[in-house]
């Protein structure tokens, strides 16, 4: 890698001219008849105490103002119980709600509400661990309840591409 001073500063014409090393490495090859690798490229131009120049920075998108906020991003609602039937036991229906802003430390989350009127918050953490926290404390979902939830839960996420 023997540059007399005349290719030396024809290598620094380039770095002026933002070319890249591996550029450089294709122009020394075609005009000097020298294969260097990348490396020995590198170290060339660390010698001659050149820097390359970085690329030209891509335009920042336009900005577009933002719509006025006339109140807080909403938190989904909690599903409403089910209605009463007419013998009075609660209709055999489990309502899942997905939240707009997941709960910290999870990916996703939202409410329930089970067959028998119990309420509760479910959460998916990102390893896809499935969590509920029934508001009453103790309370455990009938197995049917449990398998309604799952079905519901996941006709819910896929409406939000989960």
């Amino acid at each position: 890698m023997n540059l007399d001073d005349a290719q030396k500063k024809q290598v620094a014409v380039w770095i002026d001219e933002g070319m890249k090393l591996s550029d450089i490495q294709k122009q020394i090859g075609a005009e000097f008849g020298m294969n260097l690798t990348y490396m020995e490229v590198r170290l060339l131009v660390d010698d001659l105490k050149l820097t390359p120049r970085d690329p030209a920075p891509l335009p920042a998108p336009p900005v577009v103002p933002a719509e006025p906020a006339t109140k807080p991003p909403a938190v989904a609602e909690p599903p409403a119980p089910p209605e009463p039937r007419p013998d009075g036991l609660i209709g055999g229906k489990v309502a899942v709600g997905v939240d707009t802003v997941a709960r910290p430390g999870s990916m996703v989350s939202g409410s329930v509400t089970f067959s028998d009127g119990q309420r509760g918050s479910w959460y998916m953490d990102q390893f896809g661990r499935l969590g509920v926290a029934p508001e009453k404390q103790g309370y455990k979902p009938s197995a049917p309840d449990v398998q309604a939830f799952q079905m519901e839960l996941e006709k819910e996420l896929a409406k939000f591409g989960y």
